[in-house]
């Protein structure tokens, strides 16, 4: 039986109505790249998280949402310039989620939200696309809500959308409460101007098994997910520990064990979940042959088949020599 539902949080920090209004500028979020993963609810209705996690952001890439009022008589959504149909999976989870701020009024609006990642498939889409939404909705009507209050909303619609709120290191607090309202992210002090991200994409269809089904069966049927919550504590501290004395070889040997872990869980799970394909096994070899022969890199995965590589500036050629396809990310700005 359900403790809290999202509306009943929700409600305890709005006003007791709602002005809405237009907005002329889009509101952006970062999409981010868990380097200590998030997987496994506590509570499925809240989104809260089994273990705390940390990412970090890839600056300019992510989604921008604003809202305005309709001018038929139904809500709209549309998503890099195409009109949803009203029971299309991700309008009505959009929709729902503006349901929990609106206070009943009866006033039509139209999401227009673009994301300039391939959506659902493993670059987290829903993470900055759920961050921007919240973004919007506080602009929309006005309720300039505190970024920790807008991060535990943004959890509500997508997990991973509370750490979307900021940029650079993020971590996602797993909290106590029953309501969730200290699961909440917070950005660390710490940056790494060096710090290189190289998204290999393997594929950028959608997923046949979403995130938040996947992680489900994979809490429900796989008995190697008891070891993980303990796993990702320790990863945990070793990535602030790396990210205090900049050790890279700390931070990419936490990351990628991390990331193989979670998907042990999910390969362990019945049906079996496996999110790879072909050519994401052939990056990993190739990667750890890499490394193995000098190169300073290492790879971490989300819950769909492409790889995220780790890398220092000072290896940037070497390492767009062995992938020229791959798009680089500096987090924290080119020197």
């Amino acid at each position: 039986m359900l403790k809290f539902t999202k509306q009943q949080v929700v409600a305890e920090y709005l006003p007791a109505s709602v002005a809405p209004q237009s907005m002329d500028d889009f509101s952006f979020a970062p999409s981010n790249i868990a380097l200590c993963k998030y997987w496994g609810k506590r509570d499925a209705e809240l989104n809260l998280p089994i273990n705390s996690s940390l990412s970090v952001s890839l600056a300019h890439l992510g989604s921008k949402t604003r809202i305005l009022l309709a001018d038929g008589g139904q809500d709209e959504v549309l998503l890099n310039g195409e009109l949803l149909a009203p029971d299309n999976s991700f309008a009505t989870k959009v929709i729902a989620f503006i349901d929990m701020f609106r206070r009943g009024a009866d006033h039509p609006v139209r999401v227009e939200t673009e994301n300039n990642i391939p959506t659902a498939a493993g670059l987290a889409s829903s993470a900055s696309g759920f961050a921007a939404l919240m973004q919007a909705v506080d602009q929309f009507y006005g309720l300039q809500l505190d970024l920790s209050l807008q991060s535990a909303f943004a959890r509500m619609g997508s997990g991973s959308a509370s750490r979307s709120l900021f940029n650079g290191f993020v971590e996602w607090q797993m909290g106590q409460r029953e309501d969730g309202m200290d699961s909440i992210a917070a950005p660390l002090a710490a940056e790494w101007p060096d710090l290189r991200i190289g998204l290999i994409k393997v594929s950028t269809a959608q997923k046949p098994v979403d995130s938040r089904s996947g992680m489900n069966r994979t809490v429900a049927t796989a008995h190697l997910y008891q070891s993980w919550p303990m796993q990702a504590a320790a990863d945990l501290s070793r990535l602030h520990t790396a990210i205090e004395s900049r050790d890279f070889e700390l931070l990419g040997q936490t990351a990628e064990q991390n990331a193989l872990s979670m998907h042990a869980t999910m390969i362990a799970s019945w049906p079996p979940l496996l999110y790879w394909q072909a050519d994401s096994v052939t990056a990993m070899h190739k990667i750890w042959q890499l490394r193995a022969d000098g190169l300073g890199l290492y790879f971490t995965m989300d819950a769909g088949p492409n790889l995220k590589v780790l890398f220092s500036a000072a290896d940037e050629a070497a390492v767009c020599e062995q992938f020229p396809d791959m798009q680089v990310i500096a987090p924290f700005g080119r020197q």
